[in-house]
This record gives C-alpha cells, sequence and structure tokens, in this order.
C-alpha cells in the first residue's frame, strides 16, 4: 500500500504542471534600436534611430504579467546626416542637453495565451509624460545561437504626437505624428 501511495504521489507531482516563476531579461544595447519616422514637408518620410538604450524587462508568461523599463539616450540620434543630428539634440527638438533620455515604463503587459502582444505605459520626453500603448509583434523566444543565451525578441510599435511632449518646432511642415519602432533583443538575467 506504502508503494502505491507513494507512484501515486509522484505520478501526480509529475502530471501538475510547474509554476514557472517571473523571468527577468537584460536588454541588449547590440541589437535594440528605437527609430522615429516623421513626415518631412508632406513629400518624404524621415527616418532616424537611436543607437544606445537600455533596460528590463520582466515577464511572468504563465500569469500573463510583465513589466518593462526602457531607456533611451537622446544623444544617440542618428540619421546619417551629422548637421541634421545636431540640429535635433538641440534645443528646436530633443534638447539633449537638459532632457538626456527617454524613458518607457510599463506594469501593464497584456498577453495572448504566453505572448506579450501589448504594454500599455508611459512615455517620457522632454520632461512630460503621456500614456502610450505599444504593440508588440514578432515576439520570439529561444536560446541565441552565438551567444548560447536564453534571448527573447521582438518588434514594437506605436505613434505620438509630438507636440503633446511640447517638440513644436517646424510644425506643421515637419509633421506633429511620429512613428515609433523599437526592434528589441533581451537576454535572461
Amino acid at each position: 500500500m506504502m508503494m502505491k501511495t507513494s507512484l501515486f504521489a509522484i505520478a501526480a507531482a509529475i502530471a501538475t504542471p510547474a509554476v514557472a516563476a517571473p523571468e527577468s531579461f537584460t536588454v541588449d544595447p547590440r541589437h535594440t534600436f528605437p527609430s522615429f519616422e516623421v513626415s518631412h514637408l508632406g513629400f518624404s518620410t524621415q527616418r532616424g534611430r537611436f543607437n544606445a538604450s537600455s533596460g528590463k524587462i520582466v515577464l511572468d508568461r504563465a500569469a500573463q504579467k510583465g513589466s518593462i523599463d526602457v531607456v533611451i539616450d537622446t544623444r544617440s540620434v542618428d540619421t546619417g546626416l551629422e548637421k541634421l543630428e545636431e540640429h535635433l539634440r538641440g534645443e528646436d527638438f530633443f534638447n539633449a542637453a537638459k532632457y538626456p533620455t527617454i524613458t518607457f515604463k510599463s506594469d501593464a503587459v497584456r498577453f495572448k495565451g504566453d505572448v506579450p502582444v501589448a504594454a500599455e505605459g508611459e512615455l517620457t520626453m522632454l520632461g512630460v509624460t503621456k500614456p502610450v500603448t505599444l504593440t508588440i509583434s514578432s515576439f520570439n523566444c529561444g536560446v541565441h545561437p552565438i551567444s548560447k543565451k536564453d534571448t527573447c525578441g521582438a518588434d514594437a510599435t506605436t505613434s505620438i504626437m509630438r507636440s503633446e511632449f511640447g517638440m513644436k518646432y517646424a510644425l506643421p511642415a515637419v509633421g506633429d505624428q511620429v512613428k515609433l519602432n523599437i526592434q528589441v533583443e533581451a537576454t535572461r538575467d
């Protein structure tokens, strides 16, 4: 009888799914480049990116919860045009001397099954904080083939009105609506 009870307990333990703990990830700055798109005089879409970002992401896929804390260095803006980058770092746009970072913080990550599909949070730029929802796509986790570390990656997008953050230079010639694209890869801690 004791043997039967022990076998039943082992079988029950194996059949019971393990409770997954939240996983913490550090943003990989070599593979994470927030970028933006904005209309230029109605003729073309101008693009730029930020070459320096950092952050932490916590995912609890079993509980369908998570948090995101990302910091973007405004001094790292890159358009491929040095004079434009100097202007973008200045007071007319990012005012990088006074506001060296843009941040996004979220404790409200939405899931579909065990896959994050959106993050509702707060974007702070030029000292102004506004609610923003990032749409998450192409989410994938696995062992990175080069580093051999557990890695997750995704693409996130949203649109903002730059004037709502106090960035009003050259409106309406340079568009008010700015599309933000964030490709992110993060390594499990």
